[in-house]
């Protein structure tokens, strides 16, 4: 199944898209068929579902069809917008990527021995076909980073490994846009990735069940139609696994949590002239069995 957030005259609702991604059948005429209580917004359902939810709700679809919202009336927006708190991130995740921008403070050697955590807020985070702003008087090295997002489905702390996949929601596209000015003038990375809209998520969110793990998915991003990213997340350093076993050893993850699992290689800042992005790029972020997330710059 996927898992669509939307506005539909001045509404915003959620629901599941059919399988030629087409339709959206909204999540209160699901759960009203089911004789379940709708949660508020996508966040609040993933916080309140269950394996069995899962198959109650796919069979219910095969009731419904070709019916119900034509996607071309609707304003796709973040899977989840505000998330319940920091995002997770990995840093330097990737072999290239990290060999590529090893100016960048860490901390750590250029491959890292163990994982690279630091977290970023979305308030909100945007969605498939948003504008992010760059405000011109403050910085002017905006940088892109497709990352493929793992959501977490259920509370957990201290995972082993051959356990995570069961804490797992689904999986969804991230864009971890970056400013490189800041993070270098500040050293460290918290603040250049936190910059109001600069949390890109969607366009919607993967069922586990329809993504074979370990997760092995190509994934790219492309800069006004030139290819930058091209990778698999297979190339990982550490794996989904891996990641959240480690981040839940005396940290608890709570349903809903997003971890951005790290970028490849070909960033903005990885060229020789860096490329940075300008006011009206758009920025196209794919990854396999998912979709595409696109967005745009634009000066503030």
């Amino acid at each position: 199944m996927k898992f669509i957030s939307y506005e539909i005259n001045g509404s915003e609702e959620y629901g599941v898209l059919n399988e030629n991604n087409t339709k959206i059948t909204p999540m209160g005429i699901l759960l009203n068929d089911l004789d379940k209580k709708l949660p508020l917004n996508l966040l609040e359902f993933i916080q309140s579902y269950s394996d069995s939810l899962n198959h109650a709700i796919l069979d219910k679809m095969k009731s419904f069809g070709d019916m119900g919202i034509s996607l071309e009336d609707v304003k796709i927006t973040s899977p989840i917008k505000y998330p319940r708190r920091n995002v997770f991130c990995l840093g330097k995740n990737y072999a290239d990527h990290a060999k590529e921008v090893k100016s960048i403070p860490s901390g750590s050697a250029e491959i890292p021995d163990q994982p690279i955590y630091f977290s970023k807020i979305a308030d909100p985070a945007i969605g498939h076909m948003d504008k992010f702003f760059i405000p011109k008087d403050y910085t002017d090295k905006i940088d892109y980073e497709v990352e493929l997002a793992v959501i977490i489905g259920k509370d957990g702390k201290d995972i082993l490994p051959e356990n995570v996949e069961e804490y797992i929601f689904g999986y969804t596209i991230g864009n971890d846009i970056s400013a490189r000015d800041i993070q270098t003038k500040h050293v460290q990375w918290f603040k250049g990735k936190s910059l109001d809209g600069f949390t890109s998520l969607g366009p919607y969110v993967v069922d586990k069940s329809e993504i074979k793990f370990p997760v092995e998915l190509d994934i790219s991003c492309k800069v006004n139609g030139e290819l930058r990213q091209s990778s698999n997340t297979k190339n990982l350093i550490f794996d989904i696994a891996t990641i959240i076993s480690d981040l839940s050893r005396g940290l608890t993850l709570r349903a809903g949590d997003i971890i951005l699992t790290g970028t490849p290689a070909g960033v903005g800042m990885g060229f020789e002239p860096a490329k940075f992005l300008k006011s009206g790029d758009k920025v196209e972020c794919h990854v396999e069995n998912i979709g595409s997330l696109v967005n745009f710059a634009k000066i503030e």
